[in-house]
């Protein structure tokens, strides 16, 4: 049976972008935990009013997140593959690509933890923390994306 590496070489160049999304799924979960447990003695209310004008920016920036993201994620991946340099670098620039992603998506989640900080209950946070975790899924390292770049830099 062979093994890991002689099945698809390309797969242990993808092994740190995983760790990174497994870092960043679990700095959600942190998220959730520390505010069941620490929960009221986090929390520092703002006026109702507040509150729902800072939400309303917040579901405004993460609706705009996820299109800018994908645009971004995109630009990133044809340069990843027009531009010159080995193997090496190519595998550097998809990690990036995928780093500047998932930063851009944790960002969602961080604006639940805001909230509930600012006051507003679990439900908030939980959309947010599932709307960061849906993102950190759609943006997640992707084999077929790095073998179309491996291929254009082999030309």
């Amino acid at each position: 049976m062979p093994s890991f590496t002689e099945r698809n070489p390309l797969k242990t160049d993808l092994i740190l972008p995983w760790i990174i999304l497994g870092l960043m799924l679990t700095m959600l979960l942190a998220y959730i935990i520390i505010c069941h447990v620490f929960g009221a003695s986090l929390q520092q209310p703002l006026p109702e009013p507040q509150r729902i004008l800072i939400r309303t920016v917040f579901y405004a920036i993460a609706i705009l997140t996820f299109p800018l993201t994908n645009l971004i994620r995109h630009i990133q991946l044809r340069l990843n593959q027009t531009m010159p340099g080995s193997q090496l670098l190519a595998k550097n620039r998809y990690g990036l690509t995928v780093i500047i992603s998932m930063s851009l998506i944790e960002v969602v989640g961080v604006f639940g933890l805001i909230m509930f900080i600012y006051g507003d209950d679990f439900n908030t946070l939980y959309i947010f923390t599932g709307l960061s975790a849906l993102g950190l899924f759609l943006y997640r390292p992707k084999l077929d994306e790095y073998a179309e770049i491996i291929a254009a830099h082999e030309k």
